[in-house]
Parts: structure tokens; sequence; C-alpha cells
């Protein structure tokens, strides 16, 4: 087993996870003077990165990848000196004032450390989806939408993320269908418009997925339909589930207060109820996920931090 050292590299600001909360947080801390060092175990950008397209982030007139809006994130969080360091986090301790965050390989001391550690996709739980994930099953549109030009799909949900995915599937099946456990979709009025008033898209209302089948790959999912009591088979390549997230909250679930979903609670400065430990994003309780409200939680995360920083510079 590989022996953790402890390194004697000591941060004002540590940020766990790399996507645009984490990277807006770490503009504003090393932009503020902070000694600021990013945690990103996997691909830093975070899910973003794999949106093709992002229409809604203001500042763009042309649609830009996620990848591309990432990377320009990364790139000026690094121009003020922000460190990224690919290593997985294991737990994070208080040690006097200051914290203590130890990976697989080093132990670190912080300040004060930001969790921007994000969410994933929550499962249906049915027999088949684990079987034919990467084989039909899908969580990810964008990632995997070219793989079924002219083939017949379906999405499951009803909110924004599944309806924008199922127009976004348009572009290269043949047949897309929306299979929702309800009979009105959650989505907001614009995203349903577009919806329903294109050809491709076929919605399957008051339905749950019970089974997905096939042989090597995806065949075919079985239906049951809530109202009518009926199970039904319905014949496709592929399958994309769009049913809600769980947050990452493993680090923190037991020092923290939490939602009954999981997602940490924060005051108005993004700070948990632990002096100097903040929380951004996807993993905080809020009402709406998207980019442009990750940043602005990085962002008042990273002033909150300075300050609380400043304010007890003489207590580390």
């Amino acid at each position: 087993m590989e022996e953790i050292v402890e390194n004697k590299m000591e941060y004002d600001v540590a940020i766990i996870g790399g996507g645009p909360a984490g990277l807006s947080a770490a503009v504003y801390a090393a932009r503020g003077g902070m000694k600021t060092v990013i945690f990103e175990k996997a691909l830093v950008g975070g899910q973003i990165t794999t949106t093709a397209d992002v229409e809604n982030y203001p500042g763009f007139e042309d649609n830009m990848s996620g990848f591309d809006i990432a990377d320009k994130m990364r790139k000026q969080a690094e121009k003020f000196g922000t460190e990224i360091r690919q290593e997985n986090i294991k737990s994070i301790q208080s040690e006097n004032f200051g914290k203590i965050v130890e990976t697989d390989s080093n132990k670190y001391k912080a300040k004060s450390v930001i969790l921007a550690t994000g969410a994933n996709p929550r499962k249906l739980s049915v027999q088949g989806e684990a079987k034919y994930t990467g084989r039909g099953v899908s969580y990810c549109a964008t990632c995997d939408g070219a793989l079924y030009r002219n083939k017949t799909v379906a999405v499951v949900g009803g909110g924004d993320s599944a309806v924008e995915e199922a127009i976004f599937l348009t572009k290269f099946a043949k047949k897309v269908y929306i299979i929702h456990r309800r009979d009105e979709l959650r989505a907001v009025n614009l995203i349903q418009k577009r919806a329903f008033e294109n050809d491709k898209i076929e919605i399957i209302w008051d339905s749950i997925v019970k089974e997905i089948k096939g042989g090597d790959f995806i065949e075919k999912i079985e239906l049951y339909n809530k109202k009518t009591k009926e199970i039904s088979e319905l014949e496709l390549d592929g399958i994309f589930i769009y049913v809600g997230i769980i947050p990452n909250n493993e680090l923190v679930k037991s020092i923290v207060e939490l939602d009954e979903q999981g997602f940490i609670l924060t005051d108005e400065t993004m700070c948990t109820k632990i002096p100097g430990l903040y929380a951004t994003g996807d993993v905080v309780h809020k009402v709406l996920r998207q980019v442009i409200t990750a940043a602005s939680d990085g962002a008042i995360a990273a002033f909150s931090a300075e300050k609380w920083t400043e304010e007890n510079k003489d207590k580390f």
C-alpha cells in the first residue's frame, strides 16, 4: 500500500471539484490573492464538458461547446495562479482552525475548503439497466446521440434536461419517444413547445420502464401504464435516462446539514454549518442547476472564504 505523506504545501483555499462552480471559485479566490488549489480526480470542467452546445450562458451570442467554456474557465483560473492537482480526495478534517485535505497519496493543509463535487445521474434501478449500460443504455445524449443516427430511441423523464435531450436526439434518430410517469411534463413551457412541435417526438404518458431487454445490445423495453395497468413492449435501439441526480456528498454527509435528497444546505455566503467549509454548484440545495448558477455559487463561496480567512488570520 502506498504510504501517505504529509505535503508541506499549505493553501488559503482548497477547492474540491473542477467543474464550473470550482473553476469560478478558483478565479475569484486566486485573483483575490489567495493561494488556491483545485483537486479534480477526473476531467477538469465537470459534466458541462459533455454538452455539445450551450446557448443560455450570458455573453456568447454564438453557441459554444461545454468543453470550450470549461477550458476557458480553466485557463482563466490558472492565469491567476490556481494550481490543479488530479488527486482523489479521501477525507476533509478539521485541525485547530484550519482543514486537512487527505488524498490517496498526500495530506494538504488549507485554511478554508470549498466543495464543488457536483452530482451524478439517478438510475432507474430496473432489470437490464446495468447489463446494457454502454450497450444501449445511456445517461448522456450529447455523448452518445450520434451513435443512433436513423435509429429509434427513448428518453425517460419529463424535466428540462430530459426534454432538451430528446430534442437534441432528433438531430440523429429517426424517432424519439419521451416516456414520462405523469400526464404532463415538468419542463419549462418553451422547451415543451419545442418538443410538441417536433414531428420526430412522441410522448408516452403515465408510464414507467419495468425492464430493459435485448441480446448483446438493447432491443426493447417493457412498459407499465400506471393508469390502465397495462404492460406493453416498445422496440428501441437505445434509451437515455434523465430521472434526477444524486449529490456527491460522501466526503461531508456526516458533518454537514443535508436536505431530504442529500443536497448540502448552506447559508447565503455558501457556508455550511462548519466555519471555513463552503459548498457550491450541483451538490448544494437550490432551485436551479445550471452553469450560470454554479459559477455564481463559486464566486460567492470564494469571496466569503477570502473574507472569513482574513477576519480569522490570527487563529491559524
